[in-house]
């Protein structure tokens, strides 16, 4: 008889992206569009510290509306990762969704069920990595993350501050645990 032993599933922080990792300057897709929100390294960090995956689910309706390319995308995610790196924070997964009902682009011209205000990020997110969706939370900037959170079965944190560090203080306090030293 063998066992088969499963491995832990984890707890997750989904973060959208524009407006809660880097400033929504509209539709931000090249590198020079680029800057942090305050605080949000050492928030990612600190996430990172106390066991918590991190995985980025975005809309990215600039993709269906002709702005860019997937592929745009995809570097400025990889900008991300790497401009992270320094603080000693990581990114576990990104995912993001380029439809959009109205779209300019035929193809992305999909009301898909990945796109938020649904949950399907969240859920594949779920399936592909093995979450933990009952100790997991989203925080966003917009009432459609907030939406897929509900839909998905999680807590929703609406983001308008201007310190995600702060922020995420707030809800999950320090513990002893998660010792995290920030380097000014």
């Amino acid at each position: 008889m063998t066992e088969t032993i499963l491995a832990p599933k984890h707890p997750t922080v989904f973060l959208d992206r524009d407006g809660v990792i880097n400033v929504d300057v509209g539709y931000p897709h090249r590198i020079e569009m680029f800057s942090f929100i305050p605080g949000a390294p050492e928030a990612i960090k600190l996430l990172n510290a106390s066991g918590y995956q991190v995985i980025v689910v975005s809309n990215q309706s600039g993709v269906a509306r002709g702005l860019f390319s997937e592929e745009a995308v995809r570097i400025f995610n990889q900008h991300i990762t790497q401009r992270l790196a320094p603080f000693g924070a990581r990114i576990d997964a990104f995912y993001f969704c380029p439809y959009h009902p109205d779209a300019v682009v035929e193809r992305y011209r999909i009301d898909h069920h990945e796109r938020k205000p649904r949950p399907g990020m969240i859920e594949r997110a779920a399936r592909e990595r093995n979450l933990d969706l009952t100790r997991s939370f989203l925080i966003g900037d917009h009432a459609t993350d907030i939406q897929a959170a509900t839909a998905a079965g999680i807590p929703g944190y609406l983001f308008k501050g201007d310190n995600l560090f702060s922020f995420l203080k707030r809800i999950i306090p320090m513990s002893s645990s998660a010792c995290v030293i920030f380097h000014d």
